[in-house]
This record gives C-alpha cells, structure tokens and sequence, in this order.
C-alpha cells in the first residue's frame, strides 16, 4: 500500500528453531510491543487468454522436494514461469490469500503473525497464499527490530508450510535500495533455511517510489538505474543457494509501473515475476492497460497488494471495480494477495477492531472489505 502518513530437511529446521529461539530470547530481553487450490494446497486452474511464449525467462520446472515440518509433509505444487505465465507443477494456475498487514512492532498487525491465524485462513477461507509483510525501514520495522520481525516471519512461513500453503516473504519497503545490503543478508538467511520448500515465494522490494519521489528523470530511469541493478544483486544471492523458487520484484510508482519493467525485464535468472498492486476505488481501466502491455511483452505478473478501497487503505469498498479486477486475473492467471488481514480501523482491514489474534473469526468479526475477500479467496 502507497503510505499516505501512516541442506537436508533436518538441518534446515534446526536452523529455524534455533532463529525461533534466539528471537524469543531478544522480544524478552528488548521488550515487543506492538481448479485444485483446495485442502491439498495446490493452484486452482485458470484458462488464460494470454499468449505463453517462451523466452529468456522460459519454464524451468522446481527442482526443489517438497519436505516435512511440523510432522506434516508440505505437498504443494513447484512454481516456474514460462514466458508470461506462472505455473503450479507445470500448469498454467493461480492461488489467493491475504496479505498481512506491516509486521512493524508496536503498528497492531503484528499480533495476526500467528501459526493460528495462518491456519484458520487455511481452513476457513480456503486461501492457499499468505503473505508476511515484514517492514523494512519504518519505525518498528526489521532495520531497527530485526530479531521480533524476523521471528514473526519464520512463524507464519513455518505455518504455512506445516498447512501446505504458499507462503510470499515481503521485503515491504518503499526504500529498499538503500537497504541493499541488509536485503542479501536477509533473504540469503531465508534461502538457507527456506530454499528447498517449494511454498516460498520471495517478494525482494514491496513498493518503489515514482520518479518525482526519487529525484530522477522518468520512471523508465527509476526501473534501469534503481530498481532493476537492486533486484539483479539481490536475486543473485538468492540464486547462489536457492536455485528456481519464484522471485516477485516490485515496479516504479508504487509497483503499478509494469509496463516500464516489461521494456527491460531480468534476464539474468528464471522464475521470475513482477508486481502488480492495484485499489479498487481508485484504479481502474487505465492500470489494467499497463498490465495488458506488460503481458503482451512477455513477463508474468503477481498482484501481491490489492485494496477493495483507495490506495490510501481507506474508504469505501468499491464491490464492482474489484469483481472487474477479480475477472481480470482469473483471465490472465494473475495470482493475488489482499490487503490486510489486520483489525485497524480503515477501510481495507479484513478483521473488525478486537478481532482475535488466533482466527475462528465470526461473520461479525469481518469488515464489510473482509466479507467480500473472504468470499473471492473461498471459490478461487
């Protein structure tokens, strides 16, 4: 959301525990404050209009093992993408679910960051994607508290994968060149300790900026000189241990920009994707064009951030742009996550003010945005 003033198996989860435990060990010493895609976790088919062409991003198959955690074995389907289509076990597909709102401590969503929640959206909304919005940069965020929002991280993608679900990790900042370094480190941890699960989805920069936000000339330049050199260094380092996991990167002007990313898209690795984030009451037609023209230039789009309100996260709920929105991806294949499961008082929440923070949310303790998302994420 645009802010408007607001290994082998066993090795790997020793890792996490232990990521788990030194985290703990940090919130009580610092102080924290605040169509398949059914049970079996796999993507619902979609017929797309789109044209898949193969190209320097053609289809490479996960090599990756689904494995087991939690006692549970994590069968959902490798993710590759072949041209402009992202495929779920080689099939053209889509999967839906809620994003989390800011991990940020002390901001209020944080508390959904539970294994309960990941589960009771698994099981009563049929949602087979969560995304854990990590803040990066804002107070509160990973930069200034890294061990209680990474530790809030590895609880829902450990959840999730224990509920055979995929699971996005955002990077959510609307800076996250000027944490490059910080960013490799990251997602490196997370590669090492993730890569060989097929659930993972790797979200490197949430929202970048326009170019009047920037200083620079144009957009364009905003994606060749900023955007793009941050995302080739830090798929790099993803690459070098996890080798086809799908890897979402984020456009100019708060991710809306895909058609400029479409002119000079990555090459230097497959499976990957671009974002596409979108409100319903405030845009509209002229944004679906910029997504046609990225398609018809050959790169796949996910929507990892879309409002059934303003961009600002707040209004009213706009029932008929997000049916023509919802009518859109199931035409193209266009997988997406909604923003935000989270009880703030704004019109995007999902969850009413009090909600719990452990699921078996009655109709009562949904929104008005809430009811309606459930409903699309439920028949997707």
């Amino acid at each position: 959301m645009q802010q408007v003033n607001t290994f082998s198996a066993p090795l790997a989860l020793i890792y996490r525990l232990s990521l788990i435990a030194l985290a703990s060990l940090a919130f009580s010493a610092c102080g924290g404050s605040s169509g398949e895609g059914s049970n079996s976790g796999g993507a619902n088919s979609s017929t797309s209009s789109s044209s898949s062409s193969s190209s320097s991003s053609s289809s490479s198959s996960s090599s990756s093992s689904s494995s087991s955690t939690g006692g549970g074995a994590a069968l959902v389907k490798p993710i590759s993408v072949s041209g402009n289509q992202i495929l779920f076990g080689g099939a053209v597909g889509s999967i839906a679910g809620p994003s989390l709102f800011w991990s940020n401590t002390g901001w209020g969503g944080e508390k959904y960051y539970t294994k309960e929640v990941v589960a009771w959206i698994k099981q009563n909304w049929n949602a087979t994607l969560v995304r854990a919005a990590m803040g990066v940069d804002a107070n509160g965020g990973y930069i200034s508290d890294p061990a209680n929002n990474k530790a809030r991280v590895v609880e829902v993608v450990d959840a999730a994968i224990a509920n055979n679900m995929y699971v996005i990790i955002d990077w959510h900042s609307h800076h996250a060149e000027d944490y490059q370094t910080e960013a490799i480190d990251f997602f490196t941890e997370m590669a090492n300790a993730y890569g060989e699960y097929d659930n993972v989805i790797y979200e490197i920069y949430n929202e970048p900026l326009n170019a009047s936000e920037t200083g620079l000339s144009n957009n364009t330049a905003v994606w060749n000189d900023l955007i793009k050199p941050y995302a080739e260094d830090v798929i790099a380092a993803i690459r070098a241990i996890d080798p086809d996991n799908l890897i979402i990167v984020g456009t100019p002007s708060w991710s809306q920009d895909v058609d400029i990313a479409s002119n000079n898209p990555i090459t230097s690795s497959i499976n990957i994707a671009y974002t596409l984030h979108f409100y319903a009451a405030s845009h509209k037609a002229s944004l679906r064009s910029k997504a046609s023209t990225a398609l018809d230039n050959n790169i796949a789009l996910f929507a990892t951030e879309w409002g059934t309100v303003t961009y600002t996260g707040d209004g009213d709920v706009d029932a008929s742009s997000t049916d023509t929105w919802m009518s859109f991806f199931k035409t193209h294949g266009i997988s997406h996550a909604n923003w935000a499961l989270n009880d703030k008082s704004e019109g995007a929440s999902a969850l009413a003010p009090g909600a719990s923070a452990s699921g078996n949310w009655s109709a009562s303790d949904l929104t008005e945005s809430g009811t309606l998302v459930k409903g699309i994420i439920e028949s997707w």
